[in-house]
């Protein structure tokens, strides 16, 4: 953590977290949490946003890429979008709050 504040492409990176049954098992066991990031960001890229955004300390990310699905709605083929998600570990003692258990 450089303890320089966030800039406006940090928000950017960052889209918003995931809160799912599976993500917050990840949460409670391993002090993981998952965001959806932008598809072109790299990781350390998304570390450092994390780092500057939440002002916690990273200690590794795992990116997945999720295809869009195609879907028929009213009689036109489209796609979904395609997204990109996180899986931020953080080190031990640090915490976001999120905002679960309101």
């Amino acid at each position: 953590m450089d303890g320089t504040q966030a800039t406006l492409r940090d928000y950017d990176i960052v889209r918003y977290p995931v809160v799912t049954e599976k993500t917050t098992m990840l949460l409670e066991k391993g002090n993981a949490y998952v965001f959806v990031v932008d598809k072109h960001a790299a990781k350390p890229e998304i570390k450092n946003a994390i780092e500057r955004v939440f002002g916690v300390n990273v200690v590794s990310v795992n990116t997945i890429i999720n295809k869009g699905k195609r879907r028929v709605f009213r009689g036109r083929r489209g796609k979904r979008a395609d997204f990109k998600k996180a899986v931020v570990r953080l080190a031990s003692g640090n915490v976001i709050e999120l905002g679960i258990g309101v």
